[in-house]
């Protein structure tokens, strides 16, 4: 098994997805059964920005597979400080570790480390960019109490320009079927313009941007709750003026479906009202804990360990025996001369296959 790191929410593929959260329906039914695990693994937590939910949320998942942690929360007080690389640390920690959770202020740097490190990075938040474990959060988290991904209506309220949860929650959403996108925010903090042109459009997915939530609540069958994020904003007087765009309270919620759900990446300032936690529409203290088990399910997918529920592991692919050239003139091969080709069959009649490392289809 080649090592796989997370970094974007699109590096896994809609059926490696499911099985994740199926993983994780698995672990929720029966946690004492992954007890162990992961005994004798250490996780490696590298928060260079502050953190609650998501560092204790893997810190969690890593103890009750039976691992331990080690890492640090804030990089005052490492040699980060004294000008040591993403490359150079990453290497270190490495060494210590058997899998790294990662988040940094800069776009892109956990994506360095996976260049480097002799294990998984998961990429647990860099800058507005990403944050793909929120979003198999809340993926697991929408199916576990909708009962689906597709066919539903979902409406994304508050900061959609620098929300990097609600950027990697679109791309992956994007990916199944009959799913509506309505915008909610001011002109001011819109979803960014490639998100639109290059994920909404190409896949023909219908969306509407809205400046009003009460316009459109009752269409919903999902409200996917952010705050205005003040440590984003280079300008402090713009952020003063947007803050307090959007406060879902008990009146709002009265214009909703009786099954609408709504949910929050957390932490949350004043954009939902405290009226609301009571409602038992209300999901985005569930969709905490739900967020241990997917981080839960992830560790031991990137660590290669057997569902002890699973009686049968997987097949791994059966690799063609005399492979073709990939033709892909992105794929790593081309850059690296000293990689083997390798491809697997795509059917069972073996006349399809793709190349083992881009998945380019051969010719």
């Amino acid at each position: 098994m080649h090592m796989r790191h997370l970094i974007d929410s699109t590096d896994l593929s809609v059926a490696e997805v499911d099985r994740i959260l199926n993983l994780a329906d698995d672990i929720i039914q029966d946690p004492a059964a992954f007890g162990e695990c992961c005994k004798g693994r250490i996780l490696a937590t590298l928060f260079y920005e502050p953190s609650t939910r998501t560092r204790l949320s893997f810190e969690a998942a890593m103890l009750r597979l039976g691992g331990k942690v080690e890492g640090f929360s804030s990089a005052a007080n490492t040699s980060v400080s004294k000008g040591e690389t993403v490359a150079d640390t990453i290497r270190v920690v490495g060494s210590y570790a058997d899998i790294v959770a990662m988040r940094h202020p800069k776009e892109g740097a956990p994506k360095v480390a996976s260049l480097f490190s002799p294990v998984p990075i998961i990429n647990a938040g860099d800058g507005g960019h990403q944050h793909p474990t929120q979003t198999l959060t809340d993926l697991l988290t929408i199916r576990s109490l909708k009962g689906r991904l597709g066919g539903i209506t979902i409406g994304l309220c508050g900061d959609l320009k620098f929300g990097r949860t609600v950027h990697s929650l679109i791309q992956s959403l994007a990916r199944y079927e009959n799913v509506t996108f309505i915008l909610i925010s001011p002109e001011e903090l819109q979803l960014p313009r490639h998100l639109i042109h290059e994920v909404l459009e190409p896949n023909h997915l219908p969306y509407r941007e809205v400046q009003s939530l009460e316009e459109v609540i009752g269409e919903l069958d999902v409200l996917y709750m952010t705050r205005i994020q003040q440590e984003r904003f280079l300008d402090k007087a713009e952020y003063e003026r947007l803050k307090d765009s959007y406060v879902l309270d008990a009146a709002k919620m009265q214009l909703a479906r009786e099954d609408m759900i709504v949910l929050h990446p957390l932490p949350r300032v004043n954009e939902i009202a405290l009226e609301v936690d009571s409602d038992p529409r209300a999901a985005y203290f569930k969709q905490v804990k739900f967020g241990m088990y997917v981080r839960m399910a992830l560790i031991l997918t990137l660590l290669g360990i057997k569902n002890p529920l699973a009686p049968i592991r997987e097949e791994e692919p059966e690799l063609v025996a005399q492979p073709p050239v990939c033709q892909n003139p992105a794929c790593i091969t081309t850059a690296e001369n000293g990689l083997p080709q390798r491809f697997m069959y795509t059917d069972e009649a073996h006349t399809r296959c793709k190349c083992f490392y881009c998945e380019h289809d051969a010719k």
